[in-house]
């Protein structure tokens, strides 16, 4: 659930109501989380690229859930290639973006504002131990907002490395990203304190 778009259809998946999702989300995920095969991650694969199509989400919506973890995987895969070979690749790289598309399919066949009340209605029974619902849901919002922003920064920070002339500099990178996304923070932590959301 990475990028907080949604995608408008009929489908069923477009129709289950959000805790129903979750729990599919859930259970898909525990045999890719634990056949660390890589005709696991294969299979799992062709699984989300069915429900895509099964809901007529263009695949470009998938691969905009999917992209800004693409750096991360590109620097991911060498390790494991060279710690396990290319199933290492296939089975951590490979499974993770599966992880993600499928997380990223709950998220465009549901609308922000049914989510919230869903992961709402999820914790209500949980008040009475001391937890917040509607301050979950907050988080949830924020999480599902603050993602997509991130995922500009970097490819603005990218744009200016490349006109700069600095090559494949990590640091030109993760420097000015930090700082960038630490700022995001201080702004959304002011506006929230503006509007009476305490710590």
């Amino acid at each position: 659930m990475l990028t907080g778009a949604h995608a408008d259809g009929t489908s069923v998946l477009h129709r289950l109501p959000v805790p129903a999702k979750l729990l599919l989300l859930a259970v898909f995920l525990v045999p890719v989380s634990l056949v660390q095969e890589p005709w696991m991650t294969g299979v799992s694969a062709l699984v989300v690229l069915a429900a895509y199509l099964g809901c007529r989400i263009p695949l470009r919506l998938g691969w905009g859930e999917v992209r800004p973890l693409r750096w991360f995987l590109v620097f991911m895969a060498p390790f494991q290639a060279w710690s396990g070979g290319w199933q290492a690749v296939v089975v951590t790289c490979g499974g993770m973006a599966v992880a993600v598309a499928a997380a990223g399919l709950v998220t465009l066949t549901t609308r922000v504002s049914e989510m919230l009340a869903g992961v709402e209605r999820l914790v209500s029974p949980l008040r009475h131990v001391g937890v917040c619902p509607e301050r979950v849901a907050l988080t949830v919002s924020l999480a599902l907002r603050t993602v997509p922003v991130i995922g500009s920064l970097l490819q603005e920070t990218l744009d200016a490395r490349r006109a700069r002339g600095l090559g494949r500099s990590v640091r030109a990178v993760a420097t000015p990203l930090v700082i960038r996304t630490v700022r995001h923070a201080d702004r959304v932590g002011d506006a929230l304190a503006a509007r009476g959301v305490d710590d």
